[in-house]
């Protein structure tokens, strides 16, 4: 289930620019916009990137701001195309709905899209009940424990492939999860470090393990075979990092637990 909500240029030109933008290839305009409009993947399954408006129910955020500024130095419309999970983001691509995506990296989703250096940087942790023997991150991963992840989010795939004794309960939605969390049928939430705190306060006592699991890298996709394209957005990103969009869009929107990913040679 999508939802699409399309930004004028005009309004895309109102955002600050960074640099100045370079011509733009015919290959490259192709390779992103090739319908005459940018459509932008955005994962509400993230809130730390996306979300939607309270007021008007329209997607917000970082990634929505950095879509725009895509846009923008392209010189075409956005057209977000919105899901609620990345799991169904990356379903979208074999249907051809989107031409680039904002989601994390992972080895499984490599398969069938093509992804720049990470632009930001968030955490994997733990939230456990108050009374839980699960005292470090290691003990987590032990016969009888049961752990409940959003089903094909970027967290889930990382322990789907580390995880050797724990067992992992997919649930399909970041609130579902934490829900299953509350009412005690599992013993270890796993999630983006700010969710995972924001599902804490619901369960008094509870805690998070110190330190993280992983390391969620945030980064933009194109589908395959889009050679021009993924350079300009490799280009693109790095440039974000460099000019401090990045950080000026992680502080705007209060997110303390994150990081500028560190800069990447353009190949």
């Amino acid at each position: 289930m999508t939802c699409r909500q399309v930004f004028a240029i005009a309004a895309l030109l109102a955002l600050t620019a960074c640099t100045t933008a370079p011509v733009i290839s015919p290959a490259t305009r192709a390779d992103l916009a090739p319908t005459g409009v940018l459509r932008a993947g955005i994962n509400y399954g993230n809130g730390v990137l996306a979300t939607r408006d309270t007021a008007t129910g329209a997607p917000v955020g970082i990634a929505v701001n950095l879509a725009l500024e895509l846009g923008r130095r392209l010189g075409v419309p956005v057209e977000l195309v919105v899901y609620e999970q990345a799991g169904n983001m990356v379903e979208g691509i074999k249907a051809g709905a989107w031409d680039v995506a904002f989601l994390a990296i992972d080895p499984l989703r490599a398969n069938v899209m093509d992804f720049t250096a990470p632009y930001g940087e968030i955490e994997g942790a733990y939230l456990v009940p108050g009374g839980s023997r699960i005292r470090d991150i290691a003990d987590v991963d032990r016969d009888g424990v049961r752990v409940a992840v959003v089903a094909k989010s970027n967290y889930d795939l990382f322990l789907t492939r580390n995880l050797r004794h724990a067992e992992l309960v997919r649930i399909p939605t970041t609130h579902g999860s934490a829900d299953v969390f509350a009412a005690g049928k599992v013993d270890v939430l796993a999630g983006v470090r700010q969710r995972v705190d924001e599902a804490s306060r619901n369960v008094p006592g509870s805690r998070l393990l110190e330190g993280r699991f992983m390391v969620i890298r945030q980064a933009i996709a194109a589908p395959k075979g889009h050679g021009a394209g993924l350079q300009y957005l490799r280009e693109f990103v790095e440039d974000i990092k460099a000019s401090g969009l990045v950080a000026r869009e992680f502080q705007k929107a209060g997110v303390l637990d994150a990081a500028v990913a560190p800069p990447a040679s353009v190949r």
